[in-house]
């Protein structure tokens, strides 16, 4: 016979595992390349940006691991009040590249979790090509 105890642990767990989803594979999107260009500071996700927005409707929901086995660690991380968290990625070269990384305006994919670590919404930015 299950315990009351031991039944509230299993539920928890499944409460807590069943919040968001992994990732599909992307093979279209290079994440190596967007991994290793922290900052945007190389370009090189101004080009992937397009492919990664093509799977924006399979991204929402997906728990904050699996994001960051796609993406890699943020460039900013942001917590708000209500535990949701907020990732933001830049895509290209700019002031963020000089040392110490100070804060920019520049092009940025910003990424909302709510208070479960799921998806919840997914700002692309609009970039220009230079």
């Amino acid at each position: 016979m299950i315990t009351r105890s031991a039944l509230l642990v299993l539920l928890t767990g499944l409460v807590l595992t069943s919040c968001g989803h992994s990732l599909p594979d992307f093979p279209d999107f290079d994440s190596s390349a967007w991994r290793h260009d922290p900052y945007g500071c190389q370009n090189k996700r101004q080009a992937l940006l397009p492919v990664l927005e093509k799977h924006r409707d399979e991204l929402f929901g997906a728990r904050i691991s699996a994001i960051d086995d796609l993406l890699g660690h943020p460039d900013e991380e942001e917590l708000s009040e209500q535990s949701e968290k907020v990732y933001l990625y830049y895509v290209t070269e700019g002031p963020q590249c000089v040392t110490g990384h100070p804060r920019a305006n520049g092009p940025r994919l910003i990424l909302r979790f709510g208070a479960t670590g799921a998806l919840t919404e997914s700002l692309f930015p609009v970039v220009t090509a230079r």
